[in-house]
């Protein structure tokens, strides 16, 4: 339970939520199309700034840097197959001028991330990004940080979370809990929820895998207009995310992430233990904020009561209303804001 002092801060920052939500009581709201309690977000910057690095036992991580050197640390990871710069050009100024140091990283096998020897496991496994946001902390030498993400780069916060919440002040995650229970990974859904995953299964073949190494542009055109119909992103935005996935280790790591989720694929022996901890879903203990994007062409909006018993901490929901799967750079100011939230549920 924060104070009142707190809330009253909070609920001027964001505007977002009843003084209930910000409590901590698990409560769904729909967020305001534009922006929302006035979080500034300015014009979309070109870039983020330089590429810098850091390295890890396993990977040279490309990220970008944003906001004061002394601020809050946040994490901005992204998903597949999308930009981190797209994703967050406005998102981590907005933040950088709430006070906050935003780091933006490349996840595995996108952009200039490099593996730093030819012998690892291209492993695109949830374990082993999740492991990976924690090696990036420690290699930023960073103690503790807010962890903000969706898609692949949401599994990475939520995993990370789960299984470490003392590197984690806060979560905000959008669709929920997305730790795979791979348990169940062959018992089928709906088929109203397979026809979106229709890449799932394309990616288990050997023709699946000729497509994306062959065709990675159209085949990420169809995924763009499919998980965000509503998102009329511009020719611009697309050829500048285009650039990541000519990563010599795209193809690889992107085909066993999906092989590995329907349980087609073998893990990385090196996240074994990770896997096993994770078959038992934790809860996330840490204040989380989770969204849902109203227009997501892959992921049904819902009230987020389906996945509220794996938030054993404060928790609060709310729907954005035109976002796709890609929710941070089609609302920027929504994602904005519940990252503030996140961070005032502490």
């Amino acid at each position: 339970m924060i104070s009142r002092r707190r809330l009253t801060q909070a609920m001027t920052v964001t505007g977002v939520a009843g003084a209930d939500g910000l409590a901590g009581t698990r409560q769904a709201s729909v967020l305001p199309a534009q922006a929302a309690g006035g979080v500034p977000v300015g014009p979309v910057m070109q870039g983020l700034g330089p590429v810098l690095r850091a390295r890890t036992d396993v990977l040279d991580i490309a990220y970008h840097a944003v906001g004061p050197a002394g601020g809050k640390p946040v994490i901005l990871l992204h998903g597949w197959p999308f930009s981190p710069v797209g994703s967050y050009a406005e998102v981590a100024p907005a933040l950088a001028r709430r006070g906050y140091r935003c780091y933006i990283p490349y996840l595995r096998g996108h952009g200039e991330t490099r593996f730093l020897s030819q012998d690892i496991f291209r492993s695109g496994q949830q374990a082993a990004l999740g492991a990976d946001l924690v090696a990036f902390l420690d290699a930023l030498s960073v103690p503790r940080a807010l962890f903000a993400g969706y898609d692949w780069g949401g599994r990475a916060a939520d995993v990370a979370a789960a299984l470490w919440p003392q590197r984690c002040t806060a979560l905000v995650s959008v669709n929920g809990y997305l730790i795979q229970n791979l348990a169940v990974a062959q018992e089928p859904l709906a088929p109203s929820i397979e026809s979106g995953y229709w890449y799932f299964f394309y990616f288990l073949t050997e023709r699946g895998r000729k497509g994306l190494q062959r065709n990675r542009e159209d085949l990420a055109r169809v995924v763009w207009h499919r998980n965000s119909p509503a998102w009329q992103f511009t020719e611009a935005e697309f050829a500048q995310a285009a650039e990541l996935w000519t990563n010599p280790d795209y193809v690889d790591v992107v085909i066993h992430s999906y092989r590995h989720r329907l349980a087609a694929a073998h893990g990385d022996p090196r996240y074994a233990g990770l896997e096993r901890r994770l078959l038992d879903q934790p809860r996330i203990s840490v204040p989380a904020v989770t969204l849902d994007g109203q227009a997501d062409g892959v992921v049904q909006a819902t009230d987020g009561s389906g996945y509220a018993a794996h938030f054993a901490g404060p928790w609060v929901h709310h729907v954005v209303p035109g976002a796709g799967h890609n929710l941070a750079q089609e609302r920027p100011d929504a994602f904005t804001a519940a990252v503030l939230e996140a961070d005032a549920l502490r």
